[in-house]
């Protein structure tokens, strides 16, 4: 029986895309809250130190391991060798805090962290830009494999790989130092199929988000053409089981083709809405019960 252990995102207490959501709550908080909750790990977020010993010595004082963190990648503006040299720091702290993928994005042209520009404006790639990103990962990618880093590339709302297509495309021309992040909250918001993509590539999903989507705040989304930000504060997101994801049929294929890692609640919400440690503990109870119904054993 595989074995997933269950971590949070400091999303569900303060927000770095939008930093007025949760701005005064400290990590104490967070890290506090989120153990309390049941949660094993944490990615990072804004207010976690950045020097390994200080990260390592706040996270073992609330006996939590370092999930993973967040990397925004520019190879449609940097070479494939100056990204390696941007990205060392990021990669060591990671390496010397015991984490084994790195999510990462491509955020040139993005939209996502714009409060004042719709989804509907997010950038699409020419042909001549999808062979720089797909050649660029790969290099990348093989340079962490080397460091014994895993990359996870993270589809997300507002950004080049955004729709189901775009996965595939990405997938399909690139090799096994290119894993894949998969979220079904961003995959479901663009319209894809979290089983279809689970399908196709188990062996290169290496991490996933599980962000639950609330539909009708989605059709409102894209009807009245607002931004991934304004959709948030609209409350587009929350903890699974209480949006319109249905997580199992993924989970449960993933189960069975021996899927071990992490499973990561990532709900960005507005804190003084959906109150923080009620919905992580709400977070875990669901995405435990899940994990359990799909096949896996959760570590404790």
């Amino acid at each position: 029986m595989p074995t997933v252990t269950l971590g949070i995102n400091p999303l569900t207490w303060t927000n770095d895309d939008l930093p007025s959501l949760g701005g005064a709550t400290p990590l104490e908080t967070c890290l506090k809250e989120g153990r309390e909750a049941g949660f094993s790990g944490f990615e990072l977020g804004n207010k976690f130190p950045r020097t390994p010993d200080a990260l390592n010595q706040v996270l073992s004082a609330h006996d939590l391991a370092l999930v993973s963190g967040w990397y925004s990648a520019r190879l449609l503006e940097r070479t494939p060798e100056e990204e390696i040299d941007a990205i060392q720091d990021h990669m060591n702290l990671l390496k010397q805090c015991g984490a084994k993928v790195m999510v990462l994005c491509e955020v040139t042209h993005c939209v996502h962290g714009d409060q004042e520009r719709p989804l509907s404006q997010r950038p699409h790639l020419s042909e001549q830009q999808w062979q720089r990103l797909l050649s660029g990962l790969e290099v990348v990618g093989d340079y962490l494999r080397s460091q014994g880093i895993q990359l996870v590339y993270h589809h997300h709302l507002g950004t080049v790989i955004e729709s189901q297509a775009d996965v595939e495309r990405l997938m399909d021309n690139t090799g096994e130092g290119v894993g894949l992040l998969l979220d079904f909250g961003h995959l479901c918001g663009a319209g894809g199929d979290p089983l279809a993509i689970a399908k196709r590539y188990s062996q290169r999903i290496h991490h996933v988000h599980c962000k639950d989507l609330r539909l009708p705040v989605l059709d409102a989304v894209r009807n009245r053409d607002k931004s991934f930000l304004n959709g948030v504060l609209d409350g587009l997101f929350t903890v699974p089981g209480d949006g319109n994801v249905d997580f199992l049929p993924a989970l449960t294929h993933l189960c069975e083709q021996g899927y071990q890692g992490w499973l990561v609640v990532e709900a960005e919400q507005d804190p003084e809405v959906a109150h923080p440690l009620t919905y992580a503990r709400l977070g875990y109870r669901n995405l435990r019960q899940l994990a359990e119904q799909a096949g896996f054993d959760v570590a404790s």
